[in-house]
């Protein structure tokens, strides 16, 4: 099986070059790659949206901390822009360690290790060229705010702070491309913070239940909420205005129980998901 180039990396091909980031992948889900999971599939399917080819996912980051050192730089605000020169200038070098050997064991493999270990290498190339764009753009921007401290006890939090990382992302243009999954089409996550504490993919498959309906229905709402949170911060900031910045809410099917790929905004068994946005804040762009 394989996917497509995905939305978000067809926008990234046009105007990612003009800023430190490509794009941005964010998740508050685990990040499998390997091993089965729906249905048999590799996991890689089930935890990425966002995909550079047909055989290469964009692997989302699940914790704030890192998603802002990374945007950033580690340590406090004023030791930034050092710190990450300093993390850049490493990884240079583990990835020109890691080509010399490379290129020394690829005269000894046999065709088939060979593409095997070019497959392996084109992700180091990518990792390398990823280093080269935020290089041509001098030093990082070093926002006057606290590093997160990692992912939070409530749901609730962690969602709103990954939203604030893609917004502070947008803000200081690192990047103009983010997609964000709230979770993945088989998470079975229960929300005791709205009172339900049974799972939310086993509530899906209702069998039109009344009491099951209605707290899909209520899960779909908190997620609506959240979602409304940042389109309202995104709209106070300046620069970002709806006109400006494109935010698709997506889901992989309108009803659990059925096997369809729709989005059915005017019911209440709307399995939200993710989110792909594209901020184009500079004129012209």
């Amino acid at each position: 099986m394989q996917a497509g180039i995905s939305l978000d990396q067809v926008m990234a091909n046009e105007v990612g070059n003009l800023t430190r980031f490509l794009s941005l992948e964010l998740t508050c889900d685990a990040n499998r790659q390997s091993s089965g999971c729906d249905s048999g599939y590799s996991c890689a399917y089930q935890y990425n949206i966002s995909w550079k080819s047909p055989t290469a996912p964009m692997t989302p980051e699940n914790n704030p901390r890192l998603v802002f050192e990374r945007l950033f730089g580690a340590g406090e605000h004023g030791q930034r822009q050092v710190n990450a020169q300093q993390c850049m200038m490493s990884r240079r070098s583990v990835l020109d360690f890691v080509m010399d050997d490379a290129r020394s064991l690829s005269r000894k493999l046999d065709s088939g290790d060979r593409e095997k270990l070019d497959q392996y290498l084109s992700g180091v190339r990518d990792v390398e060229s990823r280093i080269q764009q935020a290089e041509q753009f001098g030093p990082n921007v070093d926002p006057n705010r606290k590093t997160p401290e990692g992912i939070p006890d409530s749901h609730a939090d962690y969602v709103q702070v990954m939203y604030d990382m893609m917004l502070l992302a947008f803000k200081t243009d690192s990047t103009r491309v983010c997609t964000f999954v709230l979770g993945h089409n088989g998470d079975n996550r229960s929300f005791s913070e709205i009172g339900i504490n049974e799972g939310h993919h086993d509530l899906s498959h209702h069998q039109n239940n009344e009491d099951r309906v209605g707290k899909v229905a209520a899960i779909d709402r908190w997620y609506v909420e959240q979602f409304a949170k940042f389109l309202e911060r995104r709209d106070a900031t300046e620069g970002m205005t709806a006109t400006r910045c494109y935010t698709i809410p997506g889901s992989s099917m309108a009803v659990g129980m059925r096997t369809v790929i729709a989005i059915r905004t005017t019911t209440s068994r709307f399995y939200w998901r993710a989110v792909v946005v594209g901020c184009f804040s500079l004129d012209g762009l």
